[in-house]
């Protein structure tokens, strides 16, 4: 399928399976009168699909030479998973790279902890060990409202030595987060936006 074809899939699956319109309280700790829960989408097999493939793209059209994505566990870690996994499959068959005589790009996945490990090295970021210094990476939100959990992994990311080249989300709610992410010298790319779910 096209991108556009997998991104209109991905919205029709996160209408029906992820989207509440409901009041709750979100992680930033508002009040909102609805609820995306984009981990019911990105977990099922077809979503995962789905979220790697629109989300692949849209890193390797705007930031190609990023060397791993990732974000703050737990929103993030399906989204990394998806997009590496498709990397490597695009890597592998080679598909644009017979139409630009460049092989795609390959991303490989990074978690960034709430806490650190509490044995061992006492990590932040799992799979820090295989990225070198200085690395280029993408941070992934699934739904950006405030932008906390996307700065708390861009300056974590920045703590150990890494360049935060942009931030990829699923959904941006349009309410400060993206202002907040900018303004922290990071641009902001989202698939969708609360238009596409609250017109």
């Amino acid at each position: 399928m096209s991108f556009a074809q997998d991104r209109q899939r991905l919205l029709d699956l996160l209408r029906e399976l992820s989207f509440e319109r409901r009041k709750v309280i979100l992680a930033s700790g508002r009040e909102s009168d609805f609820y995306i829960d984009c981990k019911r989408t990105a977990l099922t097999a077809e979503g995962h699909a789905l979220v790697g493939r629109c989300l692949y793209h849209q890193i390797a059209q705007l930031k190609p030479s990023v060397r791993a994505v990732g974000g703050l566990t737990l929103g993030a870690d399906p989204l990394a998973s998806a997009i590496a996994l498709t990397s490597f499959l695009e890597h592998e068959g080679g598909r644009a790279a017979l139409r630009s005589g460049e092989a795609p790009p390959l991303f490989d996945a990074f978690i960034v902890r709430k806490e650190p490990k509490g044995h061992g090295t006492g990590q932040w970021i799992e799979g820090r060990t295989a990225l070198p210094d200085r690395s280029r990476v993408a941070v992934l939100e699934d739904v950006v409202t405030t932008g906390g959990s996307a700065l708390k992994a861009i300056e974590r990311c920045r703590a150990e030595n890494l360049e935060v080249a942009a931030c990829f989300a699923l959904v941006d709610r349009c309410e400060g987060g993206r202002e907040a992410i900018v303004s922290a010298g990071v641009p902001l790319d989202a698939l969708f936006t609360r238009e596409d779910f609250v017109p």
